[in-house]
């Protein structure tokens, strides 16, 4: 199991030359006062691999998906919970790491000696295998068959899976009205990709994605079919997919992963009427429509 320590400093300089420093950067003092997770703690891992890797992330589905694999490979990493109700992931400082304004991002010390930023979590899990994962515990040798068959789930589930149930979220859970086109459009579409990866898994031999192990192809998909009750989707209508949430599940290191920064709740929910789901996201509809707003001003 990993165990944590918090670390701060007390200046942030903007500048990207000493990005170096942001991995290290105090919160605020009302950050400080909160609660465990909400400060910078390290999580080391014993007789793990040597990096000075910093991430800055939430429970979310795309998250999750870097805490997972820096847990597969044993790297050590210190961790910055992104408070989204504070608009945190729009703070001038986050924002030299990740110009997009969105989580994860990480920072890192590059080959050359120098800080290096990697945003979008795509490009976080292709980094992290390419640098770390010499062994090939969760990724195959570049230009192998295998290696370009992860490459297109990664994507896929970058330009398909993730926006497409996002979306499905959003109409459903935080929209001001109930649209039903809307609800409809992206919930069939989620379904629909549900079903290639249903397909995907009933020609597997492993029960992954790819190949004979886990990949940054399962690790990229699973939190957000984890989250399909929350999307208004019955995972369970897709038996092989269902298995296969709660094969990754069993994993030693998908279950640390999972909960940092924070612990997650997606599974939680399962039992939880449509009703009920609505009313839980109440408090985060009020800061989702509030970030829209303030986006729509600029």
């Amino acid at each position: 199991m990993s165990s944590g320590t918090v670390s701060s400093t007390n200046s942030i300089n903007p500048s990207m030359q000493r990005l170096s420093q942001l991995g290290s950067h105090l919160l605020s003092p009302a950050t400080k006062a909160s609660s465990h997770h909400n400060l910078t703690k390290t999580v080391t891992t014993m007789a793990a691999p040597k990096s000075d890797i910093h991430l800055y992330t939430a429970g979310t589905p795309n998250g999750i998906k870097i805490s997972m694999l820096l847990e597969e490979l044993g790297l050590p990493y210190k961790v910055t919970k992104i408070d989204f109700s504070k608009n945190e992931q729009k703070e001038p400082w986050f924002l030299e790491i990740n110009p997009n304004g969105r989580i994860p991002a990480l920072t890192d010390t590059f080959t050359d000696g120098k800080p290096i930023r990697l945003f979008e979590s795509g490009s976080i899990l292709q980094y992290l295998v390419d640098r770390y994962d010499t062994e090939h515990k969760v990724s195959y040798p570049r230009d192998s068959r295998e290696y370009w068959e992860v490459n297109n789930f990664l994507h896929w589930q970058m330009g398909g899976l993730g926006p497409m149930q996002g979306q499905a979220n959003h109409f459903a859970r935080y929209a001001p009205e109930k649209i039903q086109y809307g609800i409809d459009r992206y919930q069939n579409e989620t379904r629909r990709l549900y079903g290639v990866l249903e397909k995907q898994l009933s020609n597997s031999t492993s029960g992954y994605l790819v190949g004979d192990r886990i990949t940054i192809a399962d690790i990229a998909c699973w939190g957000w079919v984890a989250a399909s009750h929350w999307a208004g989707i019955d995972v369970d209508k897709f038996p092989k997919l269902a298995e296969w949430v709660d094969r990754v599940l069993a994993r030693p290191a998908t279950e640390r992963g999972r909960h940092v920064p924070s612990r997650h709740t997606a599974l939680d929910v399962k039992n939880l009427t449509q009703e009920e789901l609505d009313k839980k996201a109440e408090t985060s509809k009020a800061w989702v429509q509030k970030g829209m707003a303030e986006d729509a001003k600029k």
